[in-house]
Formats: C-alpha cells, sequence, structure tokens
C-alpha cells in the first residue's frame, strides 16, 4: 500500500541518511531577478526578436543554473557516504565532526588542508567533517555542507560501527 499524502514515507533500512542539498527560495527569486534585469536590459527599446529573445534564453537558462546548483545528493546507505557522484566506505572513516557555520568557517579557513575534499554550499550553514584512516589515499578529511550535520554525523557513525 503507497503512503498517502498525510503519512510519511518509509525509508528502507539501508538508507540510514539522505538529504538534498537544494537552494532556498529566495535565492530562486534573486537569481530569476536578475535574469529578468539583464534580459529587459538588453530588450530596451528593441523590436522584433530582439525584444522577446533575451527572455527566451535568460530565463531557462537562470532557471537551469539554479537548478544545478542545487542538485547535490547526500546519502549514507549501504556502508557508503555519497556525496554527489562520490563514494567513500564508512569503513574508513576514523571520525566524523558535526560542524556549525563558526566551525566550518575555521576548518574551511587558511589552515584547511590542500587535499581535503570539499563540498561546500555557502547557503547551507553546518557541515561535517569526516577525517579518514586510509593509508592509501592522501586524502586527510572530507568537509560537507549539511543542513543536519548532527544527523548526518551520527548515520555515518552508526553505519561505521553497527553494534
Amino acid at each position: 500500500m503507497a503512503p498517502t499524502s498525510s503519512e510519511p514515507a518509509v525509508v528502507p533500512a539501508v538508507a540510514r541518511y539522505a538529504e538534498r542539498l537544494t537552494l532556498p527560495w529566495w535565492l530562486w527569486l534573486a537569481g530569476i531577478a536578475a535574469a529578468g534585469l539583464l534580459a529587459t536590459e538588453l530588450w530596451l527599446g528593441s523590436t522584433g526578436v530582439r525584444a522577446w529573445l533575451p527572455f527566451v534564453v535568460l530565463l531557462p537558462l537562470a532557471a537551469v543554473g539554479l537548478g544545478w546548483l542545487g542538485r547535490i545528493r547526500i546519502a549514507v546507505r549501504d556502508g557508503e557516504l555519497l556525496v554527489d557522484d562520490a563514494r567513500l566506505p564508512v569503513r574508513f572513516v576514523a571520525d566524523a565532526i558535526p560542524l556549525d557555520a563558526e566551525g566550518r568557517r575555521e576548518v574551511l579557513g587558511v589552515g584547511a588542508d590542500p587535499l581535503a575534499f570539499v563540498v561546500q554550499r555557502p547557503w547551507v550553514p553546518g557541515a561535517v567533517q569526516v577525517v579518514l584512516d586510509d593509508p592509501a589515499d592522501p586524502t586527510p578529511y572530507w568537509v560537507i555542507s549539511s543542513r543536519h550535520p548532527v544527523r548526518l554525523a551520527e548515520a555515518i557513525l552508526a553505519v561505521r560501527d553497527p553494534d
């Protein structure tokens, strides 16, 4: 039986965590408004094709670009941490540290390791630092933006240590 709109969807046991880093509504509004303003500037006083072509091209192009910015998916399932198209088996995770906005700024600041794997979205305040323990991999840690950093860190550690 499929869940109705009032019933929560049942998440399979293998999917411990899933999140998509979508853009907030105000960024969509600002992006479409900026594209509309640019199209209006290109249109100013023109007739014929130059009157409507900027709107037909720039508004959908802005929508596609904004959709692309919000495409990143994060999941913890089947013994792996999945971030967009990157995969990390959790057996190589030494620790997962939830970070608030200040902690993220510190980890990604001047002292950041240039070999770190970073998926950072500025409109998402929290993040998780995943410290690696893989002698064959030069990457010391991953920093991943998350709206729920504590839940993501707990899910990573729960899959790593399934006691």
